[in-house]
């Protein structure tokens, strides 16, 4: 196992939430450093550990209105024990493309801003947040993409604010997530249920 196996570990030691799937939501503004931190823990999880990116099912019309696509090409079938078809949007063709599978693997991981809302909380096995705060988040990010990107994330910062302030994910995450000079520590969050660690 590598830094995070004490993790993996634990997250398939749970109950299975999404038929015999746990789906496991890593969540936190954007640019909190969520696609590196599930990459890494998909690794530790194991060979053929999953990660849906809601950047996938969003689109530039829809930035949080993927609820129901969700639920449709991948709860229903994950659900079912199926594996899931999920048609990913390309950003810069502004149109979704051929399906992706998605199997139902006893740990699947869904990562992104959002990942942790009301509508899909029912089938979450627990929710890990990003403890990165808003504007450092968001600098992260600017500074990752560049000027070129600048408009979207002045329309992205005002959408995320909107929807996190009607539909917070914090308040129900089971584990706050930092990351630190050398991989990464957590604790339990407020719906926590897990010992403090550190990676």
């Amino acid at each position: 196992m590598d830094d995070l196996g004490q993790l993996a570990t634990a997250l398939a030691a749970l109950a299975p939430s999404c038929g015999p799937v746990r789906l496991i939501a890593v969540d936190g503004h954007a640019g909190s450093g969520k696609t590196t931190f599930a990459a890494r823990l998909a690794r530790a999880c194991g060979e053929g550990t999953p990660v849906l990116h809601l950047d996938d099912l969003a689109t530039h019309d829809e930035l949080f209105a993927w609820t129901d696509r969700m639920r449709r090409e991948v709860i229903d079938p994950l659900s079912a024990g199926r594996t899931a078809l999920f048609h990913p949007y390309d950003w810069n063709l502004r149109r979704f493309l051929d399906p992706v599978p998605l199997p139902a693997a006893p740990v699947v991981l869904v990562e992104g801003v959002g990942a942790g809302r009301r509508a899909l909380r029912p089938q979450l096995a627990a929710v890990l947040w990003m403890e990165r705060a808003a504007a450092s988040s968001w600098d992260r990010g600017r500074a990752r993409d560049g000027d070129g990107l600048a408009d979207f994330w002045d329309g992205w910062t005002a959408a995320e604010t909107r929807h996190f302030s009607a539909d917070p994910s914090r308040p129900h995450a089971d584990l706050l997530v930092r990351e630190c000079c050398e991989g990464y520590e957590w604790r339990p969050g407020p719906a926590g249920r897990h010992e403090n660690a550190r990676a």
